[in-house]
């Protein structure tokens, strides 16, 4: 199977079809196709065997494919971006865009510091810890929705109500607990008992939002005060790789809260935290928020 897919590749190259259309064009067009096209098929089999099973052509085509992977979740990624920022209120985007200048903020002195330490190109130094700062962003953006979203179905669910209709299940159910089984008293038993049980499920659904809701606002604040802690270690360390490792240290603390997220699917609608993380960084600032203006204004 894999075989033949680096044979594909080779054939749908443009320049084998090309040739080889162009070369039986050609044959047919000067009258001797049927002894000219036999030769030309036979040279396109050899060539198709000795590309597609040449390593250097397969590793090609397998960076191709990993870089049309990466461009699709990028695509999903981004999609799911504007749809957040589109569906976030106003305040919450202000603060997520100034969360993020700290983060330009940070890049920005450690690049400094280490281009008057050690290098004076600096081109690598553009990719600074992108990455980790990017998906320090999606966790808190990610976050950020996932409150927005549980405040909402908290503020559509009333816990009263739900434990108002409990109490009335449960006093119906009273005078009924002693009947007789196949009677119509002991159907109206069964169905009462599983509408008390279906409610009892909803309370505790209740219960477990507002927990939820609860520990993801402690998150975010958790999280926004790490990456403030990271600008000020840039101006006071001054070691441009210590603040490296502590991006690193901070993502992967915040491991339990892309678990809660990934629990909380059901609320948010979100993909799971695994996928492709949009760029932030490099996002021009007047991206950042804007639908989420409009839509608001």
């Amino acid at each position: 199977m894999t075989l033949a897919r680096y044979l594909k590749a080779a054939f749908a190259n443009r320049w084998n079809l090309l040739a080889l259309f162009g070369s039986l064009g050609f044959a047919f067009l000067s009258g001797a196709g049927d002894i000219i096209a036999p030769f030309i098929l036979a040279g396109e089999a050899a060539y198709l065997g000795l590309l597609g099973t040449h390593p250097k052509f397969q590793s090609y085509v397998d960076a191709q494919a990993a870089k049309a992977a990466r461009d699709q979740t990028a695509v999903v990624a981004d999609k799911t971006l504007k749809e957040i920022l589109a569906s976030l209120p106003r305040d919450s985007v202000q603060r997520f865009k100034q969360l993020r200048d700290r983060c330009l903020e940070l890049r920005q002195i450690a690049m400094k510091l280490k281009r008057s330490e050690e290098d004076v190109d600096g081109g690598h130094l553009e990719q600074f810890q992108v990455a980790g700062l990017d998906r320090l962003l999606w966790i808190y953006l990610r976050l950020l929705f996932t409150e927005y979203a549980l405040g909402e179905f908290l503020k559509r669910t009333e816990r009263r109500g739900i434990e108002a209709e409990i109490n009335l299940l449960e006093e119906r159910l009273e005078p009924l607990k002693s009947a007789q089984p196949g009677s119509p008293q002991e159907k109206m038993r069964a169905t009462l008992e599983d509408n008390l049980q279906t409610c009892r499920n909803r309370l505790e659904n209740y219960e477990k939002a507002r927990q939820n809701f609860e520990l993801v606002h402690l998150e975010i604040d958790r999280l926004e005060n790490k990456i403030k802690s990271l600008s000020e270690l840039a101006i006071n360390r001054q070691e441009p790789d210590f603040i490296s490792g502590q991006i690193d240290q901070v993502a992967s603390s915040m491991l339990e809260a892309e678990k809660t997220m990934n629990d909380l699917q059901f609320a948010t609608g979100l993909s799971a935290a695994d996928e492709a993380v949009p760029s932030l960084m490099e996002r021009p600032a007047n991206a950042v928020g804007r639908r989420a203006t409009q839509r608001q204004s």
